[in-house]
């Protein structure tokens, strides 16, 4: 299963370098509060770069500058979860919401975290809230997002459910196309596993985990021909991954 929530650094760093619609004319004028965005943004660059003590200073840094500030608190949800302290991270990351509670990006952060701690149904819940949101400009993002939460929860239905909506809103999506390859294939629904690991490649640079799963797809299909293309790929081009070792063991395991 490849589980990961879509692009939710990139959205948070999308809603940190946007103006906060629901802040007063007043406030935008406070050098306070442009200076805590700064902070919180820098915070999520050194995210990027695996430099957590920087980011939790960063961020800490525009807390202290506007902690009214939805995306402060939502950058500093994303620092603290890194930082593995995720009772610190729920609170900012609810805190996001109270200081917007039609903030898009706070409904889909929460809903993020919820489904990475195990909550699956009210990190659903958070991610369809997101997708009805009329703020939000991009619901096929939280429709694969409550799809992947879904698919955590062994709930391969509804999962499937959610990812074709996200793609009645955004016909070509490839982080949909690859969760959805995930659910069908693990439904035992090969055939159709296949069609949308092609439909991702045709569209979108292959990653490690799309070729691992589109041998895994070939061999429940019993194509070896295909399979072993898509091992000669991984070998290739991510000759350091994780899902090479992980295709080397399941070949070892499995000869000829």
């Amino acid at each position: 299963m490849i589980a990961r929530f879509a692009a939710l650094l990139a959205v948070l760093l999308l809603a940190i370098a946007a103006p906060v619609q629901a802040q007063s004319e007043d406030a935008s004028k406070d050098p306070r509060v442009e200076a805590a965005r700064i902070n919180a943004r820098l915070a999520m660059e050194y995210i990027k770069r695996d430099q957590l003590s920087v980011a939790r200073d960063k961020v800490e840094r525009a807390l202290a500058l506007n902690p009214r500030d939805v995306t402060v608190q939502l950058a500093a949800g994303l620092v603290y979860e890194r930082l593995l302290d995720t009772k610190r991270a729920e609170k900012h990351f609810r805190l996001a919401l109270h200081a917007d509670a039609e903030s898009p990006e706070a409904q889909n952060a929460l809903g993020a975290f919820l489904c990475r701690n195990g909550e699956f149904a009210k990190g659903e819940a958070m991610f369809l809230k997101a997708a009805g949101n009329p703020l939000y400009r991009t619901p096929e993002v939280a429709y694969t997002n409550a799809g992947v939460c879904a698919h955590s929860a062994n709930a391969l239905d509804r999962a499937e459910k959610y990812l074709r909506q996200a793609l009645t809103v955004r016909v070509v999506y490839p982080e949909a196309f690859v969760q959805l390859a995930s659910v069908l294939h693990e439904a035992g629904n090969q055939l159709q596993a296949r069609a949308f690991i092609e439909r991702y490649l045709a569209v979108a640079p292959a990653t490690a985990d799309v070729l691992l799963l589109g041998h895994q797809i070939e061999m429940a299909l019993n194509d070896r021909k295909a399979a072993a293309e898509f091992s000669e790929r991984l070998h290739k081009e991510f000759p350091e991954s994780v899902q090479l070792r992980v295709l080397d063991d399941i070949e070892r395991r499995n000869p000829g």
